[in-house]
């Protein structure tokens, strides 16, 4: 009897979980198991904010593939992913071609620009290690820049931050932490340094409870951050945005936008033929694809309404890994010949958003609120438990974040 081939595309939250999960569910001789990634190692995307600030290094956020997954059980392929045939089974690689019989898709998301002017071209994303790695690097340059320069530079001194959900709250507490030590680092008051959230919702963090909104935004805007809500960003030029509120435009100079205001699925996910909105496609209760019995979608390019509303979930972390968990529960079934696929039912814990070393917020346990200091301990909480589950205390204790007591 031949084994199957089962490949995952992608080491991000969904992949490395169903991955690891199938290393040990699965005997060796039961299915050939293939992790396909660009780089050799994953990465905790929920702290690239930190990363793109400079107030966590990148070493910190990237995990070793070879410290979670056993390369004598499970193939490792370097490469990048150009091109998906699901009608074939095949994958084309950059240097190469891969077979399968069952596919695993976890290619993580895009940033979507809505057709803002300039935007792709001369705004930033926290996209990635590296991409994170050169928002820190760019902001530290332009605040070495600026007393080097003939005229005063205002645009270098001004940090817009386009969104004001998640990424972008986020982002705005770590790099206002991290501003008063680049102004001492670079002998420039704090006063010229403006940080600018841009969101044209009417609030910031929408849909979140209003309460810990309010606590969010007073505790940011007293660390010198500035919000526009109910604001658009029309267009982005090098030096510049151009942004509009009730009708009424303004410039702000900039040299540094960061833009955290909207993702996508991964755009070859649209480009194999499944079906897709915004990049992301519908699966059924098994998180396979209308007519692909031999494929699974989890993490940013799966799109699963929640019955409650009638939106789809978000593409958060939390529901990556249990769509993995259920994945490789569900491949496991297939390859022993059963036919009763598990149904994916999101058990959601909670959400955290951190303002900054020691400050967070977040609803937990259905209703409770936290706030400050307990909502950033929850928030290590979470961290700390996906690392056990990826890794066990081996990891934990090497990536782990243990300063709870920090305020």
């Amino acid at each position: 009897m031949n084994r199957p081939n089962i490949v995952v595309l992608g080491a991000g939250y969904g992949g490395m979980i169903t991955t690891a999960k199938l290393q040990k569910m699965l005997g060796s001789n039961e299915a050939n198991i293939t992790l396909v990634n660009k780089h050799n190692y994953h990465y905790q995307t929920t702290w690239l904010h930190e990363n793109a600030a400079g107030t966590l290094h990148h070493d910190r956020t990237r995990i070793k593939i070879s410290d979670v997954i056993n390369f004598n059980r499970v193939n490792f392929v370097q490469d990048t992913v150009v091109g998906l045939d699901p009608s074939s089974k095949k994958i084309q690689l950059e240097n190469g071609e891969l077979t399968y019989d069952y596919l695993v898709v976890g290619l993580g998301f895009e940033a979507a620009t809505f057709g803002i002017q300039g935007l792709k071209e001369h705004a930033f994303t926290i996209s990635n290690i590296n991409a994170a790695r050169l928002i820190r690097e760019h902001i530290e340059y332009n605040f070495a820049r600026y007393n080097n320069e003939k005229e005063e530079r205002q645009d270098l001194l001004n940090i817009v931050v386009g969104g004001a959900g998640f990424t972008g709250i986020e982002f705005v507490g770590e790099i206002a932490n991290k501003v008063p030590e680049l102004c001492k680092e670079y002998d420039i008051p704090r006063e010229k340094v403006r940080i600018i959230n841009v969101e044209a919702a009417p609030t910031v963090l929408p849909g979140f409870d209003e309460e810990l909104v309010e606590y969010a935004m007073n505790l940011l805007e007293g660390k010198g951050v500035e919000f526009k809500v109910g604001t658009m960003i029309k267009e982005v030029e090098e030096h510049k945005i151009l942004v509009e509120k009730d009708e009424q435009q303004e410039e702000i100079p900039t040299n540094t936008v960061v833009w955290a205001a909207g993702v996508r699925g991964n755009s070859l996910v649209e480009e194999a033929g499944f079906e897709t909105n915004r990049g992301r496609v519908p699966v059924r209760d098994d998180l396979r694809p209308n007519g692909y019995d031999d494929v699974f979608i989890v993490g940013d390019c799966a799109l699963i309404m929640n019955p409650e509303n009638d939106r789809p979930y978000p593409p958060t972390a939390q529901i990556a890994i249990q769509e993995a968990e259920t994945t490789a529960r569900n491949v496991k079934k297939i390859v022993n010949g059963e036919d009763n696929l598990e149904s994916f039912k999101p058990d959601l814990k909670g959400t955290v958003a951190s303002l900054g070393e020691g400050q967070a917020i977040g609803v937990v346990f259905g209703d409770k609120k936290l706030f400050g200091w307990t909502a950033s301990v929850m928030k290590k909480i979470i961290d700390n438990r996906y690392l056990l589950k990826l890794g066990g205390i081996g990891l934990l204790l090497k990536k782990g974040k243990f300063n709870i007591f920090t305020k």
